[in-house]
């Protein structure tokens, strides 16, 4: 990796090299066919929300990935107002995952949040090294994320009470991926060590 760079992207580097990436948790979910996946996402947010509560208190950052429902004409803040003015399940779900002052976001326009945003350079300028991967869906951005994290050496673990899908199934499929064939931790939320202050 290289040195770090002159004017950074970030106010300071990440403890532990450490980030946790929240992946398409915000959304107004208003969608019908995407109920079943919101109401599992409410089910595994408040994981989530614990996990990032000790991230900041332990200095990692944490950085949502949000799908760009805007054409490249929205904006994070917008879609977090969105999750909030939708009601129901997804603005609680948004209430349980307020970003704050510290966080980042990337908008992102498929499904891996590398593709064709500046998530790598920013995670650079963090000087992180290490991913905590929550969000959905597990078989979907999650898998598409850390293959592509992977691929760029980081080292990936997956919050395993910290992903969804839309089915058991599909839930499951991913959880056997993510340990038989990628061969990454996955490891329930309280689990996970996070470096000390």
């Amino acid at each position: 990796m290289p040195d770090r760079p002159s004017t950074p992207l970030a106010e300071e580097a990440a403890a532990g090299a450490t980030a946790l990436l929240v992946i398409d948790m915000l959304s107004d979910w208003s969608a019908p066919e995407v109920h079943a996946l919101r109401d599992a996402t409410l089910k595994v947010a408040p994981a989530v929300a614990e996990l990032k509560r000790r991230c900041v208190q332990a200095a990692v950052p944490v950085i949502y990935a949000n799908d760009n429902h805007g054409r490249w004409r929205s904006d994070f803040r917008e879609v977090v107002r969105s999750a909030h003015d939708g009601g129901g399940p997804g603005a609680e779900i948004a209430r349980l995952l307020e970003p704050g002052p510290e966080d980042y976001f990337v908008l992102k326009p498929k499904h891996s949040a590398f593709f064709s945003t500046p998530l790598d350079l920013l995670l650079q300028h963090l000087e992180a090294r290490r991913l905590l991967l929550a969000g959905v869906a597990a078989d979907q951005c999650v898998l598409a994320t850390a293959t592509d994290a992977l691929m760029r050496d980081y080292r990936v673990e997956v919050v395993a009470d910290g992903i969804a899908a839309p089915t058991p199934q599909r839930l499951d499929a991913a959880f056997r991926h993510f340990a038989g064939v990628m061969r990454v931790p996955v490891r329930r939320a309280a689990e996970i060590g996070l470096p000390g202050r």
